[in-house]
């Protein structure tokens, strides 16, 4: 029987998560591994995602296999592999390299708050996807996501505004993802019901 979700994170027991900070009703599920992020009320991620050096807002759906910071490997230098920079793991007398992992941890991802991940979607370093947008399944995305459009791709590119400009910039005032657990409650109905226009037209924004 499923844990039913609490003001305490849900980490699965096979999911990885370490020098994180996992905010109230959210969910690790199976197999994740999330490390030196941010993951922040009532956002999720479904098995097998690999997180890295990411804030990721409120009301995050992230779907399986999503991979956030992918990072690169330095096709500047001689070679690709990581014996350059992770040479600690291959000798006693060498170091990791230090300001290799700083330029790394410098393009943090971004993730704002309602937003979808689809399936297999990856998000390259120093991307930001702003509120409200949606990342297509096995979508590459290595440029920014403006707040509320729908991407798709390889690379990533638009495919529509899920709401016009005018209305994206009401949402993203009327912040309802700031509200309390009860207020969130009692307009449960009117999620459910209300066009995003008359949402709106009842709560401001």
């Amino acid at each position: 029987m499923t844990r039913k979700l609490s003001e305490t994170p849900l980490v699965h027991p096979t999911a990885d998560v370490q020098n994180s900070t996992l905010g109230r009703w959210t969910e690790i599920a199976d197999r994740s591994r999330v490390s030196e992020s941010e993951l922040g009320d009532y956002s999720y991620m479904m098995q097998d995602c690999a997180v890295w050096c990411a804030t990721i807002g409120k009301f995050s759906n992230i779907a399986a296999s999503v991979r956030i910071n992918a990072t690169n490997h330095p096709t500047w230098r001689p070679t690709l592999h990581h014996f350059t920079y992770r040479a600690s793991d291959y000798w006693d007398d060498a170091e990791h390299e230090s300001e290799f992992f700083a330029q790394r941890r410098a393009r943090r991802v971004t993730v704002g708050h309602d937003t979808w991940l689809g399936h297999g979607s990856t998000i390259l370093p120093g991307v930001t996807v702003g509120d409200g947008a949606a990342v297509g399944a096995g979508a590459v995305v290595s440029k920014d996501v403006a707040p509320y459009t729908i991407v798709g791709g390889v690379p990533a590119k638009p495919i529509r505004e899920r709401f016009d400009r005018r209305t994206a910039e009401r949402y993203q005032a009327l912040a309802w993802w700031d509200w309390d657990h009860a207020r969130l409650r009692a307009s449960l109905d009117d999620f459910r019901e209300l066009s995003a226009e008359a949402f709106l037209e009842k709560y401001g924004g």
